[in-house]
């Protein structure tokens, strides 16, 4: 901000506050009406200074003037004023998410709530399969030469393959007991590389029942912790019904960018390798909607591991102060229930 004096951070600050209002050009004259004790002619002087270093552009001769990414970026690094959420909003929050039931509609209705509360598009992402944490793992019978495995994360959901596998039911028992010592706290990551490891020392080896469990371990685990993230967006019609988007082309490139969820994920992972929270506005997103789109992003964490990513995908002149705040209390949400599931777990089984 060195290179703006008082004057033009004022007038800047106004100049984004009325675009993120209004979505239309910013004149000279509105500003004048805002508080600034600036003649026009003084204020279009600033405007004109500020579009030269590049925080402003005019989209037609005779139009106002629209903030570009670089003034959003000042303006959310060092401007804004986060309005945060009151006790009563956070308190509402985690009351609905304790009436959200674990398992697969988690990340649905999550993402369901996030953009009710925004006002735009919300996106959810699962942890990746490799750090989810496994509850239990049991294997069923199913038929002679096959078992069922059925693999329950901490998080409540399910999966479930077959095995091609020939064991009795008593030895069943002493591979669950087995396995139930290694399992605990350990994502499918690390019981993957462990079971490898066990299957392949030398003790294991002479020891049928532990040689069988970590085998039939490995092979459950195999696909399981190889599986990519699922990947929730709620709340399109929202995005896809603001004004910024209601041309042919604005449409265009929101639908291929939401069809294309894949690249705002790796793109939240890449930025949440470094921090909790990120902010990418416009062309900071590369192509992504031809720049017209902002992401705001948090991790959030289960058992203090980094699990996956919420966040809120809108245009450029998304009401940062409001939505920042959001979106940082629903990914504590989540994880706070996480570890509240956690305890309970362990309640349980005392």
């Amino acid at each position: 901000m060195t290179d703006l004096s008082q004057r033009a951070r004022q007038i800047l600050y106004a100049c984004i506050t009325e675009f993120v209002a209004s979505g239309e050009p910013v004149g000279s004259r509105t500003l004048s009406k805002k508080g600034i004790e600036l003649s026009p002619a003084s204020i279009r002087n600033v405007l004109s200074d500020l579009e030269e270093l590049g925080y402003l552009h005019q989209p037609h001769t005779s139009a106002g003037r629209v903030p570009t990414d670089k003034a959003f970026r000042l303006f959310i690094d060092a401007m804004m004023d986060l309005r945060p959420l009151s006790d009563e909003e956070n308190a509402s929050i985690l009351m609905r998410f304790s009436e959200i039931e674990p398992g697969p509609n988690f990340l649905r209705e999550t993402g369901r709530l996030l953009s009710e509360l925004a006002g735009t598009a919300a996106v959810v992402v699962s942890p990746k399969a490799e750090s989810m944490t496994l509850k239990h793992l049991r294997f069923i019978r199913t038929m002679p030469g096959e078992l069922l495995a059925v693999l329950v994360m901490a998080n409540g959901s399910v999966q479930n393959r077959f095995l091609k596998a020939s064991v009795e039911e008593s030895e069943l028992v002493k591979v669950h007991n087995l396995l139930d010592d290694v399992i605990e706290g350990r994502t499918l990551g690390e019981l993957r590389d462990l079971f490898l490891r066990r299957k392949k020392a030398e003790s294991v080896q002479h020891d049928a029942v532990r040689k069988v469990a970590f085998e039939l371990g490995e092979a459950a685990l195999a696909e399981a912790a190889d599986a990519g993230a699922d990947i929730v967006i709620e709340g399109r019609a929202k995005l896809l019904g603001l004004p910024e988007f209601s041309d042919a082309q604005g449409l265009k490139g929101v639908v291929n960018a939401l069809d294309e969820a894949e690249g705002i994920v790796r793109l939240l992972d890449a930025t949440l390798a470094a921090k909790s929270m990120v902010v990418v506005v416009g062309h900071e997103a590369g192509d992504l909607a031809g720049g017209q789109l902002s992401i705001i992003g948090a991790a959030y964490k289960n058992q203090g591991r980094t699990a996956g990513s919420v966040g809120i995908i809108g245009p450029t002149r998304m009401d940062y102060p409001k939505v920042v705040p959001l979106v940082t209390a629903t990914a504590n949400a989540m994880s706070s229930l996480s570890e509240r599931r956690e305890r309970d777990d362990e309640s349980e089984k005392r």
